[in-house]
């Protein structure tokens, strides 16, 4: 097999374990391949690469992914004051990008996207007839763009369209590099699917490094300076996409990522950016709608839709002044837009998840109102005194699978994006018994209206339900005007934003394909990561260089997957290639190292596609008796009698045909469990389930660790809970219950193995969620001694991780309390279905 410009695949992986997973500094890079020469000479053998130096012309030499970096200047233009010009006037203003003709055409060629792009625009139906948005090419725009290419010319007919989304923010540079000088441009392709684009996979890729003009202080609010730092982001967009301008209306045969060559035409769309940006984009007034042409003092009153066409005869009409004050319009700066063919910057303004929901109104407005409310109900000191223990009641939430640590509550220094997401999913219940019930259910539709434009899919009926939360939201949100929190009112945009995103959503598909987040993710790799490897002495041609040769080991990588060239491990191709038999690497006891397991939290997964399964770790413990009578002895609790429920588990297996099973049987008329053998006690298990809406692989699957142990990284037991399904004919949280796991185990009985879980069971405290929250209520069952119920059952009645928050009430949280110990104090849980989104769409 051919892996050129590299002796073999064992090299190729090599490089890109160096160069692209541990990022390995050319100086350390050099140590290795000293020692590894060293090595080698006993064996009479060679290191991979002689220095860093050879390694890095290794991959600039790959011939796949290729997009070299270029430049030009652009400098002030216009008339000079006298005297002495500002130093902005003089300076010259380099702009770093790729041609994205180049960029383009190496993403329709990258194989690995072959089983998630779409070809054309489409529109798609549930088995109920409700039309259902997806990924981007489901969405109207898409269909719009395309009628208008065939409308424009006949021969235009059958031509693929490929819509290039583009993205970029320049308020991350200065917290990844120091620096503000330059900032990414990023672009995509809409079809692509959302779950690639969202895992990156080389879907989305920096073409351009914008330039920042900077002047003194005194210039800040210049006219002059202010117009020419819009003119010349304008212009500099509009330079870097003239190369896509002739094939945006005549198409050119290009090979798809189906390995078929067809018509390609492009077109500008969505660009994804936050709302300071977007203003800049749009050529509108800070503080007036992007998208509409609401006043600032009053943005949720009933208007009509900005447009670039009504913009352009505004122009027309009105002078420049009268512009800006009674339209918010920006009269003296074209948007980049108008120079390519059927595109509206006021259209093509993507949602913002991230900074007009997440950060916007959940971090921005209303946990900053709350403390406000609290100020204002209550006076600072006890309002002080009431915010230590909402974040102390934070801080003894359970753990949870990739939820963050709260040891302090939300007071911490600096709130990033992940942040914010994390703290919405635990914020609610820590406010009950503090703020007005209002105030609760205005938290509680905001969620219910973040959760649900951020799910895959959305349909008829989830739209629906959208515009019934953001009434909901709206009603509620009042409580924080006339209790003092908010008396200015709501006209935020970022706020009056959520009223289009059901437009939004018609028109580009699920918003969680064009969130700010993707891109940026992906100014970790494409700005602060390359920072950190720089020189830090001019630094951006570095920068630049680094992408480049990212780009090029994952197109690499790429083109040698497609070509099966990576089947199986490296380890295995290298016995293949020598003509010899894979040794046995496993331990002597045929056991999985304990620490892997015990780490592992779970995260997406790529296929098969599973509704949902629950296994039984690899790894059992070996520190327990085997046969289950000892062993029942030595479990069994003043609670319960572990090997009599054992037997009771077992009639009840053995009797899952009986069409008259007895619910209430006696112990005698249960097997004995002598007849048990080879019992093994597991310390977790691994549910995997179909989460498309979350974090997960191709197909939309995920699986989590489960973990029921004794000792938890030395802060105590921990027993996770879980849902089970109990009523497949009813909905959301009715058809399930709250499960926690206090034990799996599995044996062998009569040749059958049973992987089981010994589990205490919650029940609803209400036939409903709690009115307030939205969130159910449970409690623990006890038994005629007033101890928590406990029962064995089959793992296969488990279907995920739960996780319980406790109503704390109107108690108050010690300074010095666990959230370990949460789950066995408290008398009443909240069923969070906040905590991501499957159970946020299951346990409604």
């Amino acid at each position: 097999m051919d892996y050129s410009p590299f002796q073999d695949r064992f090299d190729f992986q090599i490089a890109q374990f160096l160069f692209k997973k541990v990022q390995m500094s050319g100086k350390n890079i050099d140590e290795l391949m000293y020692l590894w020469a060293a090595q080698s000479l006993k064996d009479h053998g060679v290191a991979p690469f002689t220095s860093h130096k050879e390694l890095y012309t290794l991959i600039d030499a790959i011939p796949f992914g290729d997009a070299p970096w270029q430049s030009f200047s652009v400098k002030y233009a216009g008339e000079l004051p006298e005297g002495t010009p500002p130093s902005w006037m003089l300076a010259d203003y380099e702009v770093w990008f790729r041609d994205p003709a180049v960029v383009l055409k190496n993403m329709l060629e990258n194989s690995d996207f072959g089983k998630e792009f779409d070809y054309g625009a489409f529109r798609e139906y549930d088995e109920k007839g409700e039309r259902k948005w997806k990924d981007f090419m489901s969405g109207n725009w898409s269909w719009r763009q395309s009628d208008k290419i065939m409308k424009e010319n006949p021969g235009n007919v059958g031509a693929l369209f490929v819509p290039v989304i583009s993205g970029s923010d320049k308020t991350t540079v200065s917290v990844a590099t120091g620096q503000n000088e330059y900032y990414p441009l990023h672009i995509s392709i809409g079809n692509i699917h959302n779950n690639v684009r969202r895992a990156h996979r080389e879907s989305v890729i920096p073409i351009g490094f914008l330039s920042i003009p900077k002047g003194e202080r005194k210039h800040d609010n210049d006219p002059a300076f202010l117009r020419f730092r819009r003119r010349l982001f304008h212009s500099s967009l509009s330079a870097i996409f003239q190369s896509l301008k002739s094939q945006m209306t005549t198409p050119r045969v290009m090979r798809c990522p189906d390995g078929h060559f067809r018509r390609v035409i492009y077109g500008l769309g969505p660009y994804i950016a936050d709302y300071p940006e977007q203003a800049l984009l749009s050529c509108v007034v800070q503080g007036w709608c992007t998208k509409c042409t609401s006043l600032p003092d009053d943005l949720d009153a009933p208007s009509g839709l900005r447009s670039q066409a009504w913009t352009d005869a505004m122009i027309e009409a009105f002078d420049a002044q009268i512009l800006w004050d009674a339209y918010g319009i920006i009269a003296d700066v074209v948007p980049f837009t108008n120079d390519f063919p059927r595109a509206d910057i006021h259209e093509l303004l993507a949602p913002d998840l991230l900074h007009q929901v997440i950060k916007g109104t959940f971090k921005d407005h209303l946990v900053t109102w709350v403390g406000g409310y609290l100020v204002a109900a209550h006076g600072e000191a006890r309002a002080n005194t009431i915010m230590d223990d909402i974040d102390r009641r934070i801080s003894a939430v359970p753990s949870f699978p990739g939820l963050r640590c709260f040891p302090d509550g939300r007071r911490f220094k600096q709130w990033t994006g992940d942040d914010s997401k994390a703290l919405m999913k635990v914020y609610l219940p820590t406010l009950s018994g503090y703020v007005p019930s209002e105030m609760l259910r205005c938290f509680s539709a905001f969620l219910d209206f973040c959760y649900l434009v951020r799910r895959s899919v959305i349909n008829d009926s989830t739209l629906a339900d959208i515009d019934d939360a953001l009434l909901r939201f709206h009603q509620y949100r009042t409580i924080f005007q006339t209790s003092g929190a908010r008396p200015e009112g709501f006209s935020l945009p970022q706020q009056h934003s959520l009223v289009h995103y059901r437009k939004l959503i018609e028109d580009f598909g699920a918003p969680n394909g064009l969130c700010s987040s993707i891109t940026e993710a992906k100014h970790i790799k494409a700005v602060k990561q390359p920072w950190r490897r720089s020189s830090k002495f001019n630094a951006l041609g570095q920068m630049l260089l680094t992408n480049q040769r990212l780009d090029k080991l994952g197109a690499a990588y790429a083109t040698f997957k497609a070509r099966g060239m990576l089947e199986g491990s490296v380890l295995d191709a290298t016995y293949a290639s020598l003509d010899l038999s894979p040794g046995d690497d496993s331990d002597s006891d045929g056991l999985e190292d304990e620490d892997d397991e015990e780490q592992y939290e779970g995260g997406p997964v790529d296929g098969p596609w599973v509704l949902g399964e629950v296994k039984l770790a690899r790894t059992p413990q070996r520190r327990y008796p085997r046969d289950l009578a000892t062993f029942s002895e030595l479990i069994s609790h003043p609670h319960f009698n572990f090997g009599n429920l054992v037997r009771r588990f077992l009639y009840d297996q053995l009797h899952l045909a009986s069409e008259n099973h007895p619910e209430d049987i006696s112990l005698s008329d249960c097997p004995r469990v002598t007849g048990c053998e080879t019992v093994q006690v597991f310390h977790s298990a691994v549910a995997t389930f179909h989460a498309p809406s979350d974090p997960s692989g191709i197909g939309g699957m995920r699986h989590e660790t489960i973990r029921s142990t004794p000792s938890w990284r030395g802060q105590g037991q921990r027993h996770d809970c879980v849902f089970a399904v109990i009523d497949e004919g009813a909905e959301g949280f009715r058809a399930l219950a709250a499960l926690r796991v206090k034990l799996f185990f599995s044996f062998r009985y009569q040749g059958t193995d049973f992987p089981c879980a010994l589990i205490e069971w919650f029940s609803p405290a209400f036939g409903g969620p709690d009115p307030d929250t939205g969130m159910w209520v449970v409690h623990p069952d006890a038994n005629e001694d007033g101890l928590r119920d406990t029962t064995v059952i089959h793992i296969n009645t488990i279907f995920r991780l739960a996780h319980l928050i406790p109503v704390y009430g109107d108690s108050t949280i010690p300074p010095d309390f666990h959230f370990s110990y949460s789950l066995d104090v408290f008398d009443a849980f909240f069923v969070n279905k906040y905590i991501d989104h499957h159970s946020h769409e299951i346990a409604f």
